[in-house]
């Protein structure tokens, strides 16, 4: 067993090649091998967001405060809230982040595959984000 205790690990900054906006990464956590489970708590303020990407073996969003928005490629922007549970398949393209006036919160679960969690792309347009 193993706990990490609630502010033990620094917050930081979402990185500029990979986010649009004020993003704060908290919570990180990743199972020791065999597992290859990990993820985090990831806060978007009002119109932040992450750039297009992937996940090799798919991942799970569950959001926990706010309102905001995801798209995978060729679907509409959808909004999700509190208590929504996303998933996104194995090698589909997609974006999430908050609302244009709301901050939002979200857990991220992504497993790793050969190391590999996230093939990030380019940046979401503004004109993409408003849908």
């Amino acid at each position: 067993m193993n706990i990490k205790r609630n502010g033990s690990i620094p917050s930081a900054r979402g990185p500029q090649d990979y986010f649009s906006g004020t993003v704060r990464i908290d919570a990180r956590f990743n199972a020791s091998e065999p597992a290859r489970v990990g993820g985090a708590t990831v806060t978007f303020e009002p119109g932040a967001r992450t750039a297009w990407h992937t996940h090799p073996l798919g991942q799970t969003l569950i959001v926990l405060a706010g309102t905001g928005r995801v798209q995978r490629q060729g679907g509409p922007v959808e909004e999700i809230r509190p208590g929504d549970i996303v998933w996104f398949e194995p090698g589909e393209k997609h974006w999430h982040g908050a609302g244009p006036d709301t901050a939002m919160t979200h857990i991220a679960i992504a497993e790793a595959l050969d190391g590999k969690v996230v093939d990030w792309m380019e940046h979401v347009t503004d004109g993409e984000y408003r849908g």
